[in-house]
C-alpha cells in the first residue's frame, strides 16, 4: 500500500487508536469501542489493513468453552503509515478550516 493513498476516515480512526499504544494488541470490540466504529464497517478495514500488511493478527485462545477472540496488532510498515495517514489527514483538515471549507 502507497503512503500516498487516500484512506477513509473511518481507516483513519482505526489507525488513530491504533496508535494510542501502537506494539499492543487489539481486540476487534475495544478498538469498536475506542472508535465508534460499527462491526459491519470495522471488521472490512482491519481485513483490509492485514491484507495490505499493515496489521499483524492471531487467534486468543482463553477459557474451555470460550471462543478464539481475533486480535491485531500494527506491523513495522503498519505504524509508519498509521503515522503518516494520520498526520496528512490532521493536516489536510486544518487547511480545510482555513479556507473556511466546511466538513461533510
Amino acid at each position: 500500500m502507497s503512503s500516498r493513498l487516500r484512506l477513509s476516515p473511518q481507516t483513519i480512526q482505526v489507525f488513530d487508536a491504533f496508535l494510542e499504544e501502537p506494539k499492543d494488541w487489539r481486540y476487534g470490540y475495544d478498538i469498536s469501542r475506542d472508535t465508534g466504529l460499527k462491526s459491519g464497517t470495522l471488521y472490512p478495514i482491519l481485513m483490509r489493513l492485514a491484507d495490505h500488511g499493515l496489521l499483524e493478527t492471531c487467534w486468543e485462545t482463553t477459557e474451555a468453552g470460550k471462543p478464539p477472540r481475533h486480535m491485531y496488532r500494527l506491523t513495522r510498515d503498519g505504524l509508519r503509515s498509521a503515522r503518516e495517514q494520520v498526520r496528512s489527514y490532521a493536516m489536510r483538515r486544518l487547511q480545510r478550516a482555513d479556507f473556511g471549507e466546511v466538513e461533510s
